[in-house]
């Protein structure tokens, strides 16, 4: 028996992109049909595994928004550009449960502060389109690890995950397609 060739792709969306969205939405999916877990408290005094995968979330999201700052203080250009991503990222860390440190500073992404002033403060890449490649990265690298870490939180706490998890492919997919 044969098998009819298989269908024409899309020509709006390469194949890496699809993957990319179909993975993340089947992701929400599952943890969409995960039921309670017996981890979802503390025991015996230590932080259960919800806990620590929110608190985590909530620092790798604090962190974005600190380099989404580095970037637009070096950057003022990019500030049309990047304030929704940014906004987006600081409602992640307030979804997991985190306050936004420096929000006073960071409301002005125009002020000429020097990311190598601070000793925390992330370094930025010498271009535009260096530091929107190095957003990129960042954005896609913590939507991969959230992504794996689906599988130690249970119910709502994972599909808050994925959700966030999906948003951050988009937001690399959008810094990506701005950079060219």
């Amino acid at each position: 028996m044969t098998f009819p060739p298989p269908p024409r792709t899309p020509s709006g969306l390469r194949p890496c992109r699809r993957s990319l969205l179909a993975s993340a939405a089947g992701a929400a999916l599952l943890v969409g049909c995960s039921g309670p877990s017996e981890d979802s408290g503390s025991t015996g005094g230590s932080p259960s595994a919800t806990e620590r995968a929110r608190a985590r979330a909530a620092r790798d999201s604090q962190g974005l928004v600190e380099r989404y700052d580095a970037v637009l203080a070096a950057y003022p250009t990019l500030a049309e550009r990047l304030a929704p991503l940014r906004a987006a990222a600081v409602r992640h860390v307030e979804a997991f449960g985190g306050t936004e440190k420096g929000t006073e500073k960071s409301k002005e992404p125009s002020a000429k502060a020097s990311p190598s002033a601070s000793p925390s403060a992330p370094a930025v890449p010498g271009s535009e389109k260096d530091a929107l490649a190095e957003l990129a990265a960042a954005e896609r690298a913590l939507a991969d690890r959230r992504m794996k870490a689906l599988l130690d939180v249970p119910g709502e706490p994972a599909r808050l995950l994925a959700s966030v998890a999906a948003a951050g492919a988009a937001h690399a997919y959008l810094l990506t397609e701005g950079a060219k």
